[in-house]
């Protein structure tokens, strides 16, 4: 079964999300881009005052593809004591390199999920490569924010070939950007692991602004409980 990913940028909001049911809980911070990472203090406090009762993510932020910026961003992230950790794959900069210098953490036991971003150029053999760096799972993602939905940028052919090139190599599949409830029945179909929420939760559909529990209630309605 499909689950909710809530996206939530403090405490106030994570225990918002935790009573409204979401099945995973990601911490970011969205007013400073797509993957925008929140001070490893407060990631830290949030992690600890949930004490183990929903998985945590956390992103890095929209870093660039450079090796050691990255897994020093990682290493120090995952010390927080959150269950993944995620890591935007941005345009340009070296994606192979980025890989091979994760690998070692992943291989440490942190759970590295790879988000890749359906507006811009997707290729599906990527995720066998992310496989093979030890990922644990991958996310469908949308960088610009203002462009469309996921389901606008990508056709559902799209999405379902991303879906099972996952599963084929035994990654949790995610997929998220601007999704809406309309949204929900059609990726449901898709059968990914996750669908991943900000926009839809928070106040006039706005991501930046603050969450509001009837709408994360809403959407965890459209979701059939795991």
């Amino acid at each position: 079964m499909t689950g909710m990913l809530a996206s939530v940028e403090n405490l106030a909001e994570a225990l918002s999300v935790l009573a409204a049911g979401a099945d995973i809980i990601d911490l970011k911070a969205p007013a400073l881009g797509a993957l925008g990472a929140l001070p490893v203090e407060r990631v830290r406090g949030i992690v600890a005052a949930l004490a183990g009762r929903r998985p945590v993510s956390a992103t890095v932020g929209d870093l660039p593809m450079e090796p050691g910026t990255v897994r020093q961003a990682v290493e120090a992230m995952a010390a927080t004591g959150v269950d993944y950790v995620k890591i935007g794959f941005f345009p340009g900069g070296d994606w192979a390199a980025t890989m091979a210098a994760l690998a070692p953490v992943a291989a440490q036991g942190v759970r590295l999920v790879a988000v890749l971003f359906g507006d811009q150029s997707l290729k599906l053999s990527y995720v066998e490569a992310l496989s093979q760096a030890g990922f644990r799972g991958v996310m469908l993602d949308t960088l610009d924010k203002r462009g469309g939905a996921l389901t606008q940028v990508c056709t559902l052919e799209n999405l379902r070939d991303f879906v099972a090139e996952a599963k084929a190599f035994g990654l949790l599949c995610g997929l998220a950007g601007s999704l809406r409830e309309a949204d929900v029945p059609l990726l449901l179909n898709l059968r990914p692991d996750y669908l991943g929420f900000r926009g839809a939760l928070c106040r006039q559909h706005e991501r930046t602004a603050a969450l509001d529990l009837d709408a994360a209630q809403t959407i965890r309605a459209c979701i059939p409980s795991r």
